[in-house]
């Protein structure tokens, strides 16, 4: 039998319980916040490291009105008028890297809002940068380069948690013996860094991978063990090889200071209630 309409009190019953996104935010206050951290990171020649985790907090706050505003704001020099987009090579590579810092925001905060943020995105940009974004998946898993990917989880595993790696990996796999196999094969499909570095359009760094996921867990709030964990493997993104100007600063003392700093900035206009009853950070 084919079901085509929700019962009545079924349909009811959903309207219950918030089932719609956070309101959006005050977008004058917004815009403030996004202007004054931007300025810092222009500053500091932290940029990618900013939009990645501007993009995270709030697609873990789930306003997806804001991400469009987020998008107008990194592109235009006046968010209401399209004529003034910076050009189409700047719009291309901050809406591919904002969408792939979406992508990778569904390991620490699930799918739903993913979803609602990444067609927030869609519909925001542009026709061109719409035609000129990926259209193919890269991430197809099949017999070829299945050992590759679960390589590239097991290396990315080991580089955010050693010398805790092994233990930890028990302890998981203890709750479910699925669970941390499940998750060494999303780490390589798709938190590591896809191979072909910045030649893959919207290609996350190892730096920039930790940001996603010290953004995301820390506008999510009630999650301290994960936070720390990942805070950690940000830190630890100052061993890879090869790295730029930018992530090596990400992930010294001071720079991983300033990401958590600047998630906390964002969160106090878009989600002011989880900072509200917290002690002050010493300076």
């Amino acid at each position: 039998m084919t079901v085509k309409h929700l019962p009545p009190a079924v349909k009811q019953l959903l309207t219950l319980r918030t089932p719609q996104p956070r309101p959006t935010p005050s977008l004058p206050k917004l815009t403030a916040v996004l202007t004054s951290t931007f300025q810092d990171a222009k500053a500091k020649r932290a940029e990618r490291g900013w939009l990645t985790l501007a993009m995270c907090t709030l697609l873990t706050a789930n306003a997806p009105p804001t991400i469009g505003h987020l998008y107008r704001f990194a592109t235009r020099d006046n968010l209401e008028d399209v004529a003034t987009r910076r050009g189409f090579a700047e719009a291309l590579d901050k809406a591919a890297l904002m969408r792939e810092s979406a992508l990778k925001s569904c390991i620490f905060v699930g799918v739903p809002r993913t979803i609602l943020s990444l067609a927030n995105l869609h519909e925001t940009i542009e026709d061109d940068v719409r035609n000129g974004l990926r259209k193919t998946s890269v991430r197809t898993v099949n017999t070829e380069n299945v050992s590759e990917i679960v390589a590239r989880g097991e290396a990315l595993w080991s580089s955010i948690y050693e010398p805790h790696a092994e233990k930890l990996r028990y302890k998981l796999g203890s709750y479910h013996p699925d669970f941390i196999e499940f998750i060494i094969q999303a780490y390589g499909t798709v938190l590591s860094p896809l191979p072909g570095g910045d030649a893959v359009q919207g290609n996350l760094s190892r730096a920039l991978g930790s940001i996603v996921g010290t953004a995301c867990l820390r506008a999510e709030g009630g999650v301290g063990p994960q936070l720390t964990s990942h805070v950690f493997g940000l830190l630890k993104a100052r061993n890879v090889p090869g790295l730029s100007e930018e992530d090596y600063w990400l992930a010294s003392d001071e720079g991983t200071e300033w990401v958590v700093r600047t998630v906390d900035a964002i969160l106090d206009v878009v989600k002011p209630e989880l900072g509200q009853g917290t002690a002050q950070a010493k300076l």
